[in-house]
């Protein structure tokens, strides 16, 4: 059966050149960079969880103009290729563009970018893709993840419809790392503070939640195998339909993103025979 929330890639669609207009620390650990400039003016987004694929150059790789991703893949060695990494689209307003980037120091490849990034700074950006937006008709929605899946959770609560129930549950390092969510319906959010993934300790507090009735439309998204924990739950005990759910590994522990991605195949794979054991 075909997935209805498997994300649209982005890779073919439109590379554009984005300009930072302003910055923002939203936390120590969450920075935001609103991007704009011309070739925004006309993006735009369809989906809650819409996201796009920011294009950073190797560091002292000279590239022929016009920079394009393609090409380059196509008659450059893969070591020459540029680095491409995953964000959620926060928003979309006045021809601006917001992301909120998880920053851990110089970990990483957008994080630093991120947290040095100033007004006048260019990134080039495919996309946007994407599959997820909350269900009118579902009974109720249920959104967990952690700090990498937090602007998503944050950008999907404010499409859940008016009057539906929301129940959020988010991971993070600790209270400094909570931010202020909104959503027209009725929002029960849960914080849960813990240094690193606990799959089980996940599952163990989901269960100990008093949830609405009925099997909810699921977004569930975030460490690869804590969602994959998480996801076997929600088939088996809360009854969730694949087409009323929404789940993906952001990152794996231990790995890269390039790492992670050559072993998502697999994890979809074992994700899937999870639903035959439990015979759902």
């Amino acid at each position: 059966m075909r997935n209805p929330f498997k994300r649209e890639r982005p890779g073919g669609r439109r590379q554009r050149l984005a300009v930072v207009q302003r910055t923002e620390r939203l936390s120590p650990g969450m920075v935001r960079v609103v991007l704009g400039g011309e070739d925004l003016s006309d993006f735009a987004v369809e989906q809650a969880d819409s996201y796009v694929k920011l294009v950073f150059p190797v560091e002292g790789v000279a590239y022929d103009e016009p920079f394009d991703v393609a090409r380059i893949r196509e008659e450059r060695p893969r070591a020459e290729w540029p680095v491409q990494r995953t964000y959620t689209v926060r928003s979309v307003a006045d021809g601006e563009v917001t992301i909120d980037f998880v920053v851990h120091g110089d970990e990483g490849v957008a994080g630093p970018w991120a947290a040095r990034a100033r007004p006048g700074d260019e990134v080039r950006l495919l996309g946007p893709g994407g599959a997820y937006s909350p269900d009118p008709g579902a009974a109720w929605h249920l959104l967990v993840g952690d700090a990498s899946a937090l602007p998503a959770i944050a950008a999907s609560l404010e499409h859940v419809p008016a009057g539906a129930v929301a129940v959020a549950v988010v991971e993070v390092s600790g209270p400094a790392e909570e931010l202020p969510l909104t959503c027209p319906g009725e929002l029960r959010l849960h914080w849960v503070h813990r240094a690193g993934p606990d799959p089980e300790a996940l599952v163990a507090f989901l269960r100990s939640l008093d949830l609405p009735a009925g099997a909810p439309q699921a977004f569930l998204h975030g460490e690869a195998d804590t969602v994959r924990a998480v996801r076997r739950w929600a088939r088996a005990d809360l009854g969730v339909s694949r087409e009323q759910l929404s789940a993906s590994g952001y990152w794996r522990r231990g790995r890269t993103e390039e790492g992670w991605r050559s072993e998502k195949g697999e994890w979809v794979a074992a994700a899937e025979s999870d639903d035959v054991t439990a015979g759902v």
